[in-house]
Order: structure tokens, then C-alpha cells, then sequence
């Protein structure tokens, strides 16, 4: 049988930091200056400014929620997409070759540009849309109408 390897901290029995440094060393979380975020003010505070420079204060606005809408949209591109699946779904009416789209009632609250208008859409209840979904679906021979305006 082979003799087992005398361990390293054997030999070091006796002496004061027994070859960890200090007296502290190899002692919780003392030789690396602390857990986490400890010392960013202090020892560390290099270290966290070379990381990330805007660590500390505040930076920006933050509007009062209250005063924040949240504005669902949609593309033309995907109603005209999406037509047949809405007169499934009872969102719009077929005539012919013309489709109305009840936007609000998919609880949409604006049309944006984006995508190809290939139909004739007729848009009703809608609260807003951009002038590039209009001018599209104007083209393709459909009509907008934008309800109440207030």
C-alpha cells in the first residue's frame, strides 16, 4: 500500500496564518474584500465605476403612471392580412370585394403604415391612425372614418 500524501495544512499547524496571509485569511469573505455590492462605496469603488460608470444617482425622467396611456396598436399591413379571419371572427362585414373593420371592437386604439393594403378596407370607430395607414388605405379605394373626434 502506498502512504497517503501528507496534507499541506499539516505542516503548517502552528504558525499564525498557517500560509493564508494573515491572520484573517482563508476566513469567510475577508481576503476578497467583502460579499457582493460591499465596498462599492468604499475599497471598491474603481472597480464600480470601470463597470459601470452611472451605478449611482438617478438618471432620466420617469412619467407619472398616472398620466401614461397604454395605446394598443395595429398595422394595416396585418388587417388586410387578417381579413377573412375577421369576418370569422365578426370584427368586420364582407360586401362584395369591400371589407369593414370594426377597429374598436378588437380593442385596438390606432392603425399604423406598416405592410401592403392589397383590399378595399372601410375603417370605422377607430381613435387614431397615422397619415401613412391612411394614405394606403385611401389608394387602395377604402375609406376612414375616425368616429367622435373630441
Amino acid at each position: 500500500m502506498r502512504k497517503r500524501k501528507s496534507k499541506k495544512i499539516n505542516k503548517m499547524r502552528g504558525r499564525r496564518a498557517a500560509g493564508y496571509g494573515f491572520s484573517a485569511g482563508h476566513r469567510a469573505s475577508g481576503q476578497r474584500g467583502g460579499v457582493g455590492k460591499a465596498g462599492s462605496k468604499k475599497h471598491h469603488y474603481i472597480k464600480v465605476m470601470q463597470e459601470n460608470p452611472r451605478y449611482f444617482g438617478k438618471w432620466g425622467f420617469q412619467r407619472p403612471q398616472h398620466l401614461v396611456e397604454d395605446v394598443s396598436v395595429l398595422n394595416i399591413g396585418e388587417i388586410d392580412a387578417l381579413a377573412d379571419r375577421l369576418v370569422k371572427q365578426g370584427h368586420a362585414e364582407k360586401k362584395g370585394k369591400e371589407y369593414t373593420v370594426d377597429v374598436k371592437s378588437m380593442g385596438v386604439n390606432k392603425v399604423l403604415g406598416s405592410g401592403k393594403v392589397t383590399r378595399k378596407i372601410n375603417l370605422i370607430n377607430l381613435d387614431d391612425i397615422s397619415e401613412n395607414a391612411k394614405e394606403k388605405v385611401l389608394e387602395a379605394g377604402g375609406s376612414v372614418d375616425l368616429g367622435e373626434e373630441s
